[in-house]
């Protein structure tokens, strides 16, 4: 045994952090830190390539306990969350089959979507037969002129069938400003209270229903950013709150009817962060409020007031904006880290949605991965047994704190503008949520933001078109146009159409890889160009090398090439491409991968076409498209 114990403290002294920034500053070798190692996001906050225990210091959540008011380390003791699949209704019959089925498979909540013309007592028997309505969690949507009705038949079922109410969890999903965002409906505010009063009264006999809800998912879908969904979700929410409490209705218990849904995308940390900040920001809110507790034997009032109803309740939802339809089994890898943010985050339930989900009707396998996706993460993991483990990080603390200043700076401009429903009705929620989505597409479209498998290292030989299925799901069929609706985008439709055209083209476009000179060089821009316009769906050729460019050009055009590109160093390029351009005379397009110096002498020439990191990929190959198909 060694006679001298380890003294991490004493062999290993403190480092300040501004000897760590002079030690990167020097290793940086002149580079500038701010450009090379800062991360500048869309939330209008920079992220450091480092944090230290400094960062927190004086942080409020730091010293939080889990299930304990403001909740940012999780409304309870420990991190269990709901497993949901959603069944799209159109028989009812055969949507309690399934219900049944994926029940026995590990599941533990439910969420059918109804059509509204089947609505009706005998339909909701029907629909829960055999369902342990207080073993499950229960969650319906439905047409929000519906909803209310829904409720009451739901409360008959449960009473008629003898379940305890308290024992009983689950939602109804009324949103009249979603509807008003994704269908248009022009909603006048009172006839939207009135509407709401109706559904929450309704609710009253089931206490743990939640029946208001607050899709933000909606946001996620169209391309927000991270602090944009949530400022907006809790915008979202107090515009509920604060209405019916103008029309009457107690605080507190209209605070415990209200759900949270939001989408979570691939942006890792930023979105643990996110679901951590939106319980703190949401339990400050409702606690402003001051809303009486009307339980006398409630251990969370704190001296009258309801601190239990300041909880928010979160479903979250995988998002669609970043998933595909080329090489779609990476929608796996998407879905996998999203549920670790969601449920690190702390959220009550979650729903994965099928990888095949952009294209087709989830089926029998891609809903098991789906579900068990989740069930990895509880049983093999054990993400439900730490609660909040993302606390205490500096990063993740940092991070909570910044977004929940860019979302509480975006809700207080809001509230100051008149509120949410009327920022709807003026179309500036819309607007903004379009202006982030073009900047996101914008930043894809040149690979600055990434999608494995569409604009980089894309599958060459895959066709899709004839995997694409249309989507036939159940809806309330009440579009409108009297509100500017804020449609779903997905960041690779437009690649993919690149692609499909392709596919559809009476010949598939060929590019040919003339490879010359420095081997370095030209295997790296060879596989460049390679990924470059198989993004596109073209035949791509690649070789290990000419020893001519009229020896390589002889071999594009035998090959039958309608594009070359020429791979080699840039010093070398003001010699072979001027040679290159010359030997192909106009037969094929000719395109020079890099950007050397001599860039503009060789447009001088008449050579038009350079490809490389900065360039605007989808731009570009949209371009080459409309000469080639």
């Amino acid at each position: 045994m060694a006679e001298k114990k380890l003294n991490l403290l004493a062999d290993f002294p403190a480092i300040s952090t501004q000897e760590w920034l002079d030690k990167v500053t020097a290793d940086l070798k002149g580079a500038d830190f701010d450009k090379k190692l800062v991360w500048k996001t869309n939330e209008g906050f920079n992220v450091m390539p480092f944090y230290r225990a400094e960062d927190i210091q004086g942080l409020k959540t730091t010293d939080v306990v889990p299930g304990k008011f403001p909740y940012v380390r999780g409304t309870k003791a420990d991190n269990s969350w709901f497993v949901r699949q959603d069944i799209v209704v159109k028989d009812a019959k055969e949507a309690n089959a399934k219900a049944l089925d994926i029940l026995n498979k590990g599941v533990d909540s439910l969420g059918f979507k109804l059509d509204k013309k089947d609505l009706s007592p005998a339909y909701i028997e029907t629909l829960l037969e055999g369902i342990a309505a207080d073993c499950v969690e229960l969650n319906f949507s439905i047409c929000t002129r519906r909803s209310a009705e829904l409720v009451t038949i739901l409360t008959s079922y449960f009473k008629a069938k003898g379940y305890e109410p308290t024992k009983l969890h689950g939602s109804v999903n009324w949103d009249g400003m979603n509807a008003m965002l994704l269908r248009g409906k022009d909603f006048e505010k009172e006839e939207l209270v009135s509407l709401a009063k109706a559904t929450f009264e309704a609710a009253l006999g089931l206490p743990f229903y939640r029946v208001l809800g607050v899709n933000a998912t909606t946001l996620s879908n169209a391309g927000s950013f991270v602090a944009q969904e949530l400022g907006y979700a809790l915008a979202w929410g107090n515009e509920y709150l604060s209405s019916l409490v103008e029309a009457g209705c107690e605080t507190s218990l209209v605070a415990k009817k209200i759900k949270f849904n939001f989408g979570v995308g691939g942006n890792y940390f930023m979105e643990i962060a996110k679901f951590r900040a939106a319980k703190m920001l949401w339990a400050q809110i409702v606690d402003a409020y001051q809303g009486k507790c009307l339980r006398p034997d409630c251990p969370e009032t704190v001296n009258g007031i309801c601190k239990c109803a300041a909880k928010m309740r979160i479903h979250a939802q995988t998002t669609e904006f970043n998933k595909t339809i080329f090489d779609a089994n990476v929608n796996m890898l998407r879905t996998q880290t999203e549920a670790m943010s969601a449920t690190l985050g702390g959220v009550n339930s979650l729903t994965v949605l099928p990888y095949d989900s952009t294209y087709k009707k989830g089926d029998e396998f891609s809903e098991r991965i789906a579900r068990n996706q989740q069930l990895l993460l509880k049983e093999e993991s054990h993400f439900d047994k730490v609660a909040d483990p993302a606390a205490g990080s500096y990063y993740i603390e940092t991070l909570t704190n910044n977004v929940a200043e860019q979302a509480w700076k975006l809700f207080l401009e809001i509230e100051d503008n008149g509120g949410f429903f009327a920022a709807i009705k003026a179309g500036s929620v819309q607007k903004a949520v379009k202006e982030t989505a073009t900047k996101r597409l914008k930043a894809v479209s040149s690979r600055r933001e990434v999608l494995l498998g569409t604009n980089q290292f894309p599958n060459f030989s895959e066709v899709a078109a004839a995997k694409v299925e249309f989507k036939n799901e159940a809806g309330c069929g009440c579009d409108h146009t009297g509100v500017e609706k804020l449609v779903p985008v997905r960041a690779a439709e437009e690649f993919e159409s690149l692609r499909f055209a392709t596919e559809a083209a009476a010949k598939r476009p060929k590019a040919f890889m003339l490879t010359i000179g420095s081997l370095a060089m030209r295997l790296a821009r060879a596989q460049f160009s390679c990924n470059f316009f198989a993004c596109a769906g073209y035949e791509v050729i690649d070789n290990l090398g000419f020893k001519t460019v009229e020896e390589g050009v002889e071999a594009a055009q035998a090959a039958g090439a309608d594009i070359i590109v020429l791979c080699s160093s840039d010093d070398e390029y003001a010699e072979l491409a001027p040679a290159a351009f010359k030997a192909i005379d106009g037969k094929q397009l000719f395109v020079v991968a890099g950007a050397p110096a001599c860039t503009d002498d060789l447009k001088a020439i008449g050579i038009e076409h350079f490809i490389n990191v900065k360039t605007n990929v989808l731009e570009t190959l949209k371009a080459f498209n409309a000469k080639l198909i």
